[in-house]
């Protein structure tokens, strides 16, 4: 007669494609019930991102189907999403599980249409995600989503702010502060960090498995005091085809990793164009530029992003092209690069897991 170590036993054939464990070891199968040749679990998958949650979910059911003497099977699918950075180090952001970080070289690259229409993209995937807009020099992201005009609450009781939500994630950004509108954000380097960080740790950011930090272009002081005050799930980085931003988005990768903050990965916006007539793609502004760092620099490429003018215009008019036009080939790219991501996030949690595994394992004299 089949028992339960007998399905779980089965169960460890099938690997997370990301992760390189079986589902088992992860501890992806909860509340196996097996009576009578009914079999029945949770399968909980580690994001509802992951790019590969569909073949994992097909995978189970092949290899239950092998077990002859499983005569009826019940599977109910679900995801958690895994803490990608270390909580116990960090008491004012317990609430959210991974901090990304979006960085460029330099401006002019899309950065923050890139950090935008991927927050979206996360959250459509089921997904809780926030947006901090750490741009005080330029903040975009009020105008990018159509929330101009908006003012930043504070909750009385914890004296902190109130995130405002569009779209399904939760937005702070130094554009929501109405005399600043007209106004240029004349501070020194110092003063500019510590807005920053005061918008990280005394923001109500509860219950985020996401959240994505729009930082500005270079090298500077935000950058930097996020990376050595905030613990960080990881960087990804943002470049154009051509050589200029490229070499210039060497040098944030190589202030990132002096610093010892993992690097996510890459993603090439302004990729390409797709004419809608000849269905040819046509390399504008070069080719290849973010895949010859990822590998010279050994960091995961994570997807290209074509030109399309409906980028533009919905950036101008506070409606997203993830919002506007979710089967066009930018939004398709901008959720395909989404997943991968969360799949690095994945990838950065569970080696976080394993240290501490080793951490607390006793040591014999």
């Amino acid at each position: 007669m089949i028992g339960i170590d007998d399905v779980l036993n089965k169960l460890t054939t099938v690997i997370d494609p990301d992760l390189k464990k079986d589902i088992v070891s992860m501890g992806m199968i909860k509340d196996l019930e097996l009576k009578s040749g009914n079999l029945k679990f949770t399968l909980e998958l580690t994001t509802p991102a992951c790019p590969f949650n569909d073949e994992i979910e097909q995978d189970v059911r092949n290899a239950i189907k092998e077990l002859d003497e499983i005569k009826n099977f019940d599977m109910n699918v679900t995801a958690k999403v895994m803490e990608g950075r270390s909580l116990d180090a960090d008491e004012f952001l317990k609430g959210v599980k991974n901090i990304v970080a979006v960085a460029s070289g330099k401006g002019g690259v899309g950065k923050s249409t890139v950090a935008l229409n991927l927050s979206l993209a996360l959250a459509k995937t089921g997904a809780k995600v926030g947006l901090l807009d750490a741009d005080i020099y330029g903040p975009s992201i009020p105008l990018m989503l159509g929330m101009k005009g908006i003012m930043m609450e504070v909750d009385d009781k914890q004296k902190k702010l109130i995130p405002p939500e569009s779209n399904g994630i939760k937005v702070v950004s130094f554009g929501f502060f109405a005399e600043q509108e007209h106004q240029a954000a004349i501070y020194r380097g110092p003063i500019i960090s510590g807005i920053v960080k005061q918008f990280l740790v005394d923001t109500l950011w509860t219950d985020l498995d996401y959240l994505i930090v729009d930082l500005p272009p270079g090298t500077g002081d935000i950058p930097l005091t996020l990376a050595q005050t905030i613990p960080i799930t990881g960087i990804l980085v943002v470049t154009t085809p051509q050589d200029v931003a490229s070499s210039v988005a060497v040098k944030a990768i190589g202030m990132f990793d002096k610093l010892n903050v993992p690097m996510l990965g890459v993603v090439e916006n302004m990729s390409y164009f797709e004419c809608s007539k000849c269905n040819e793609k046509h390399h504008i502004f070069g080719k290849g530029g973010a895949e010859r760092i990822s590998e010279k620099h050994n960091i995961p490429f994570l997807g290209a992003i074509p030109l399309n003018s409906g980028i533009m215009e919905g950036s101008d008019l506070g409606k997203p092209i993830m919002l506007t036009q979710p089967d066009s080939p930018s939004a398709k790219a901008f959720t395909s690069t989404a997943k991968n991501i969360a799949a690095q996030c994945s990838i950065v949690a569970a080696k976080l897991q394993e240290e501490m595994q080793k951490e607390e394992v006793p040591t014999t004299s």
